[in-house]
């Protein structure tokens, strides 16, 4: 899965991180729920990783590992390769698609229990797709990709598939602003784990980069003044990220101008609560290759409920 951004430090955080940190682990509860692996699995797609191209890449058509390693950014190729375009010969990104639903389906009613079907789900879900479906389709190919399909019926999968176009909105977003930053795939995960949101070790196996593609990444990085000897950011590395970042949020910024600022906040406070549960219950690791943590860190939406208790009805999670 593409990185959005990490979670840097605890310090107050931008409106539109803020909603990163709450609906990134809804949206990732395809990648990482049994239901979503079995799912691809009865595909007889092969592995884990040939499951999870076929499943992120199907909105986009039977397309060429070429297509993906452009649009997703910051795998190895021959990762990628190793999946695509092999895995249409099993199964057509329409029967994709479907298990990809059936799996996440099976996977929230099973984190979320008796809240599926709740006014707390109904109004997330209506808030979220309301954001998704103002989010701009020019330079968005995984986003638009997305909103051409059709729209579920059920409340809690309307929001995991509004929280797939808006993290896909957000991801694209993420991509433009590291290439206009002149910063490459591999150098992507070593200014991440820089920042401390992960590890290299972590990113390097998820991503399949190897140790000599890592340590060239890490020269290239000194060589133009963001990282020391001992591989830590200096402030010109700081802040050459913390611009990346910057730049992401702006670009992420149409979905929460739409909304507005009091609609933003409580669909912040409600997915506070229902990702809080899809943590909670081990739908997402923590750490991850995301970057994402949890807690979130406070937002300057969250207003007196930045320590974390809740209002109108959003039940306090334990």
């Amino acid at each position: 899965m593409s990185n959005p951004d990490p979670q840097v430090g605890t310090e107050s955080v931008s409106t539109e991180r803020a909603l990163w940190q709450v609906i990134e682990p809804f949206h990732t509860i395809t990648y990482f729920a049994p239901e979503a692996r079995e799912a691809t699995d009865a595909l007889r797609l092969r592995g884990g990783w040939m499951g999870y191209f076929a499943s992120r890449a199907a909105p986009l058509g039977p397309v060429p590992a070429e297509v993906v390693i452009a649009i997703f950014y910051n795998f190895h190729p021959n990762l990628v390769r190793r999946a695509i375009p092999d895995a249409w010969t099993y199964a057509t990104p329409e029967a994709v698609l479907a298990a990809r639903l059936d799996g996440v389906d099976r996977a929230i009613r099973r984190l979320l229990g008796d809240l599926v079907g709740t006014s707390l789900v109904e109004e997330a879900a209506a808030l979220a797709k309301e954001a998704a479906s103002a989010c701009e389709l020019a330079g968005r190919p995984l986003y638009a990709a997305n909103a051409a399909l059709p729209w579920p019926d059920e409340s809690h999968l309307v929001l995991w598939t509004a929280a797939t176009h808006i993290r896909e909105h957000r991801a694209d977003g993420h991509v433009v602003a590291l290439m206009a930053a002149g910063v490459d795939p591999c150098e992507a995960h070593v200014t991440i784990a820089a920042t401390g949101a992960t590890t290299g070790e972590q990113l390097r196996r998820h991503r399949w980069w190897s140790e000599d593609d890592w340590s060239a990444a890490v020269a290239r990085l000194q060589a133009r003044g963001w990282l020391d000897r001992e591989g830590l950011f200096t402030p010109e590395g700081r802040a050459g990220r913390a611009a990346v970042e910057a730049e992401t949020d702006r670009l992420a910024a149409t979905p929460w101008r739409s909304l507005g600022p009091e609609r933003t906040a409580r669909l912040r406070r409600v997915m506070r609560a229902v990702s809080g549960l899809v943590v909670e219950r081990g739908g997402i690791p923590i750490p991850n290759p995301m970057g994402l943590s949890w807690p979130p860190a406070p937002s300057p939406l969250d207003g007196e409920d930045a320590a974390g208790a809740v209002h109108r009805g959003v039940p306090r999670m334990r």
